[in-house]
């Protein structure tokens, strides 16, 4: 029995040497595949200096709140503010016609008045407060209060920039407001109160700490390679599918398979040494990925991928998405009849359990329905369980239930393609 998984693993590892395609599929796409996201995204994760996004100010205020605006702009680590292009000032027509032909990102249009309205409308309203709690002469004559129309502030977005930033501009701009709001109110009620009397605090009483967890008495905070190395090596597992199911249709259709039938081997034994075969090459796959993470991320300027402590059960989470990978692929290459079924369907359907398992978009981020289908990808069950590991410290307890149904969908996949070959068989 054991000579016979034995000499099916040869038999597969010679399929597999003889095709150089499967292989650059298998080991070299998915190391520049982790490579080239993580390069891209890591940019998102850091606040560099020369990634500073282009935005355009029309100022039309020429007072203290655009001034405010201006410099609280160009202090922050996101934007650099341009003012004039081609020596000369931007006007509103000449932001929205660069905007929306993608030149810039954004634009702010200060509207004209603001400063001043803005005061002249603080101080109206804390004259009525004042004068509502007897703290000044009502008997005195007042002039009727000047209607102050409320100002907006426009913001011209590129078409094609994300929501997310959008709504992270958007954001700021009204907590920049609000605080310039917030100021020119304790500013006016000193005045009416007078300065000797009495003296605000203007600094902010709630602020915000975020808390890092904490791996081994250190600070861990999570980068992009966490997140993507996890994510694209999972991905690279589920692709060993294509090469798996297309082998699998040769068989059939050279007559391998046949052949092995009319020797006294069980389709159970050649599945074995296909699994045995594959999970190797998960295996190797998965250490490819980490060392190229360990010691090739921080020669090009990316951080490195802190396993430590986390080697063994990341081992384990790799293995039993390999194993799930392995049912899927065996299922997909027993229904199949030709190679062109088998490859194009399975590297579609990879990419479909990928996005629907929140390798390229958070779960989080999805619409309701969305969240609740992600939960039966396997790719799904597998990230959660890198993350688990990786990110949320957890122990071998922690990762049983996902892990197990990795296995599950690997037992229930390889039950139903053998049933399947039976059943087809007796036919």
């Amino acid at each position: 029995m054991i000579y016979k998984i034995w000499m099916s693993v040869v038999k597969e590892f010679l399929l597999l040497k003889r095709d150089l395609g499967g292989l650059i599929i298998l080991f070299v796409m998915p190391l520049v595949l982790v490579i080239a996201v993580t390069i891209i995204q890591d940019s998102t994760f850091k606040t560099v200096s020369n990634s500073k996004i282009q935005i355009l100010l029309v100022d039309k205020d020429q007072g203290s709140v655009s001034k405010t605006v201006f410099e609280n702009l160009e202090k922050s680590n996101y934007f650099t503010v341009v003012t004039q292009i081609d020596h000369k000032p931007v006007t509103e027509e000449i932001a929205r016609e660069n905007v929306y032909k993608g030149k810039f990102q954004l634009a702010i249009v200060i509207p004209e008045n603001l400063s001043s309205d803005l005061q002249t409308k603080v101080e109206q309203n804390v004259e009525k407060i004042v004068s509502n709690l007897g703290l000044t002469d009502t008997t005195a004559t007042t002039e009727p209060q000047r209607i102050i129309k409320e100002k907006e502030v426009k913001l011209y977005f590129d078409p094609a920039v994300q929501m997310s930033f959008k709504n992270a501009v958007m954001s700021s701009i009204d907590k920049m407001i609000s605080q310039i709001e917030t100021k020119s109110i304790y500013s006016t009620f000193q005045k009416q109160l007078g300065e000797e009397t009495i003296n605000f605090e203007q600094k902010n009483f709630i602020t915000f700490k975020e808390i890092i967890p904490r791996i081994n008495n250190k600070e861990v905070l999570p980068n992009s390679v966490q997140h993507n190395v996890p994510a694209w090596t999972l991905f690279a597992i589920f692709f060993i599918v294509i090469p798996l199911s297309i082998n699998i249709v040769k068989e059939k259709t050279q007559g391998t398979f046949v052949r092995l039938r009319t020797n006294p081997v069980s389709n159970l034994v050649v599945i074995i040494g296909k699994t045995i075969t594959y999970s190797i090459i998960c295996m190797i796959q998965f250490y490819m990925m980490v060392a190229v993470a360990v010691f090739l991320f921080p020669s090009i300027g990316l951080p490195s991928l802190n396993i430590e402590g986390h080697f063994i059960l990341t081992s384990v989470v790799a293995l039993f998405s390999g194993f799930a990978a392995i049912g899927y692929g065996i299922l997909l290459g027993t229904v199949a009849s030709t190679q062109e079924q088998s490859a194009p369907f399975g590297a579609t359907s990879v990419i479909i359990l990928a996005a629907i398992g929140g390798v390229w978009v958070p779960v989080f981020a999805m619409p309701k329905i969305m969240q609740y289908i992600a939960k039966s990808s396997p790719m799904n069950w597998g990230l959660e369980a890198f993350y688990d590991v990786l990110l949320r410290n957890s122990s071998f307890v922690a990762i049983i239930p996902k892990i197990s149904l990795l296995f599950l969908f690997f037992i229930i996949t390889t039950a139903i393609a053998l049933f399947y070959d039976k059943k087809k068989r007796t036919v």
